[in-house]
């Protein structure tokens, strides 16, 4: 694929993830060189983060009932343009009735869930969903808990490697 494809398949995405796609495209291009000095602190240990290609394995592999449950804390329109396959939808995990909606869906879970959350809206170091939807679910009590680390956004940190998404029909 020739760069111009590239670019023209990479806008054309962006696009369906959000009605602002041209601004997501913008932010989510820009070279990260390190965390701003305001950027929040991560709530998570190293031991309680997954990197794409590990999950991406994790989910290929893993038999029915040791599959994680992955669960997509981003605005609704990043899930509906594209998410992980078997991801639920409990987000935006920045805003007060994501939280709600999540902590409602968790309650009466086994605090021994293996889980995954992710967003993938931004860089990771901007993002406003993933980390009070983590904290919420680890303040919950659930002690496998796992955040997807996408460092960029779902397109350039998911997609373009070629791991497995679902996407809306006619994409």
């Amino acid at each position: 694929m020739s760069n111009r494809e590239s670019d023209v398949t990479r806008r054309a995405f962006c696009g369906a993830l959000l009605s602002a796609g041209a601004a997501l495209a913008t932010v989510a291009t820009r070279p990260i060189l390190a965390a701003p000095d305001d950027a929040p602190a991560d709530p998570w240990t190293a031991a309680q983060t997954v990197q794409p290609a590990a999950l991406s394995k994790e989910l290929a592999e893993a038999k029915p009932g040791d599959r994680p449950t992955v669960v997509c804390v981003a605005p609704r329109t990043m899930y509906i343009g594209g998410h992980i396959p078997g991801a639920l939808f409990h987000g935006p995990g920045g805003k007060p009735e994501g939280i709600d909606d999540l902590k409602k869906w968790a309650q009466p879970l086994a605090r021994s869930a293996n889980i995954v959350i992710y967003c993938g809206c931004c860089p990771l170091e901007r993002c406003p969903n993933l980390r009070p939807a983590f904290v919420a679910l680890r303040d919950m009590g659930f002690t496998r808990l796992r955040a997807l680390l996408i460092p960029t956004n779902f397109y350039t940190d998911w997609v373009k490697p070629g791991y497995a998404y679902d996407q809306p029909p006619g994409n």
